[in-house]
């Protein structure tokens, strides 16, 4: 995995945001029900066959990749007017204009030294007739994909101001067979539904996959003549390492947002309460001492506070604490049972899941427990996972069609809008969102 991440690297940088630029084309993600920017896309130049082709899987990637966000259109080719063959200049923005497209990406893919390729790409403002950002980038020529991702990053960030995340992947248990003898893989990939690749053999079950804020590590569980043991999985290396047996607990644990610490709820002498665990010492920290069960918890990303359900005052609500276990506070009021919650990377919300009346929701609310907001329901809908720019959320719920139910993994926008399904060849679960890739 680090020849992947050597492979890429930014060749050069162009200078190019104008002074005027503060007046032009920017996208407000802070808004509800959105009208998707309209934005051209046509495909990277090249000089011979394998670069054109290259060029035209680039542009289909950056077009996918921006079109799944909610935020942009990608205008079909067959009303392209100009097909702007000189990519290093400025476009004929009049072509443009009268089709209606707001952004044009132009760029071009040449060959470099060995193997590789580089990218050259140019994102322009047809209105302001300003060049928003370009940049020329360096890879393999089996890299193209990855590169897709990055340069659409690139413009989700000049035009929202807000980091993309589009270079990230998703772990997510893969199941087949019948509900009594079902298999159950650990699956990776990239979050557009892309390099699918099985982590487990499905000899043994896998649950509850978790990734690490700060790397590319997951944790996760299985059972072992019926006992619950949890790992790490190093996904640049391959190695797994055993973190430990746990008796009593049923979820994996989850990580502290610098990676070095795990915090799960575990059952002992009948009581279930938070734990921390230092992954240098595999040392436990106890941080709850309550009669009542308390579970799911979930870091703030500073790391200074704790997100978790406790029943102690009758049925499972939010609480927050500081990370020692002291100041607890219940922060969820509504109505029905709250399960769930997980701290968005951004610190403003924290995304839950919520039964009432019979039906699973998914919502977010302020870390204060105010502004809840239901997002989306199901017949069973469970662990909320969040994008690294804390802008989507993935999940997974269950859906009956006629005398069979299928479960899938769906991302959906922070407004409630643009819920799109996870490709996947099996029924899927318990999806886990990665940092961006580095």
């Amino acid at each position: 995995m680090k020849k992947i991440f050597r492979n890429i690297f930014l060749a050069s940088i162009i200078s190019i945001l104008p002074s005027k630029s503060f007046a032009a084309l920017k996208i407000d993600i802070t808004e509800g029900k959105f009208e998707p920017i309209q934005i051209a896309i046509p495909d990277l130049k090249g000089q011979d066959k394998e670069l054109k082709t290259i060029g035209q899987k680039i542009a289909k990637v950056i077009s996918n990749d921006l079109k799944s966000s909610g935020l942009f259109l990608p205008v079909d080719k067959k009303q392209f007017i100009n097909d702007e063959d000189n990519t290093d200049d400025a476009p004929t923005f009049n072509d443009w204009d009268v089709i209606n497209v707001k952004a044009l990406i132009k760029g071009s893919v040449t060959e470099d030294s060995g193997n590789k390729i580089k990218v050259n790409f140019h994102l322009w403002d047809i209105a302001s007739q300003q060049r928003l950002e370009g940049q020329s980038l360096k890879t393999t020529k089996d890299n193209w994909r990855r590169i897709s991702h990055i340069i659409a990053d690139l413009i989700y960030k000049r035009m929202t101001g807000e980091e993309g995340y589009f270079d990230t992947r998703i772990v997510y248990i893969s199941e087949t067979g019948s509900a009594l003898n079902k298999k159950r893989r650990m699956a990776i990939i990239d979050q557009d539904g892309a390099n699918l690749k099985y982590l487990t053999s499905g000899r043994v079950p896998v649950f509850t996959p978790n990734f690490s804020p700060a790397s590319q590590e997951i944790t996760y569980m299985t059972f072992f003549n019926n006992k619950p043991q949890v790992y790490l999985f190093n996904l640049e290396t391959g190695q797994q390492s055993i973190i430990g047996n746990f008796p009593g607990m049923s979820f994996a644990p989850v990580f502290s947002p610098d990676g070095n610490q795990l915090i799960m709820s575990i059952a002992r002498k009948g009581n279930t309460d938070i734990y921390e665990m230092d992954l240098m010492t595999r040392e436990l920290e106890r941080l709850t001492r309550n009669s009542g069960i308390d579970t799911s918890p979930s870091f703030s990303p500073d790391g200074e506070q704790v997100a978790f359900v406790s029943d102690r005052s009758g049925r499972p609500q939010i609480y927050t604490m500081d990370r020692d276990g002291s100041n607890a506070r219940r922060i969820s009021f509504g109505e029905g049972r709250y399960g769930d919650p997980m701290w968005s990377p951004r610190g403003d919300y924290i995304a839950f899941i919520k039964i009432l009346r019979g039906e699973f929701y998914l919502g977010v609310m302020y870390t204060d427990g105010s502004g809840e907001r239901l997002l989306t329901k199901a017949f069973n809908l469970e662990s909320p996972s969040w994008s690294p720019n804390g802008r989507r959320l993935i999940y997974y719920k269950q859906e009956l069609i006629g005398n069979t139910d299928e479960t899938r993994v769906y991302s959906i926008d922070i407004t409630g809008y643009n819920e799109r399904e996870l490709y996947t060849p099996t029924e899927a679960s318990d999806p886990s969102w990665s940092p961006l890739l580095q």
